[in-house]
């Protein structure tokens, strides 16, 4: 597919008004609309020290725990409140442990042994796919 130019994108954008707009200045506002979607559903098994410092799972509430061996699962929605949903799904399936929760991107990260946190992971999704209607991913495992 060949790349558009900034005026063929206007005018396929704008139609019948393209012509009134011409040689006026334009404001162009991106805005993302987001799906219900997991887009993101992943364990990792087991995992290494380094993994939990580039995660930053050791400071704050967990300050002075060692989760060396632990596994960690992953998980991104959209929109983006559905995480704290996803939490409280979580933590009443398996025995886990939030590791970190962002409401504003979506993200969460669950910790624990392997088949809790494949649990806890597994149930998410299904609860996500089954009860609310979001498109969902595969789960993956390293």
């Amino acid at each position: 597919m060949a790349k558009m130019t900034k005026e063929e994108f206007l005018e396929t954008l704008f139609h019948d008004d393209y012509e009134n707009l011409k040689g006026k200045k334009l404001r162009m506002t991106r805005v993302r609309v987001p799906g219900k979607e997991v887009c993101l559903a992943h364990i990792i098994n087991p995992s290494e020290k380094c993994i939990y410092h580039n995660l930053a799972l050791h400071i704050g509430v967990h300050e002075g725990e060692d989760h060396t061996g632990e596994s960690v699962g992953l998980i991104r929605f959209t929109p983006w409140e559905s995480v704290v949903v996803a939490a409280d799904v979580a933590v009443k399936s398996a025995h886990v442990e939030i590791g970190f929760m962002d409401r504003f991107c979506g993200s969460l990260i669950i910790t624990g042994g392997l088949s809790e946190v494949q649990t806890a992971v597994e149930e998410v999704v299904r609860f996500f796919d089954q009860v609310l209607g979001f498109k969902t991913c595969e789960i993956h495992r390293s």
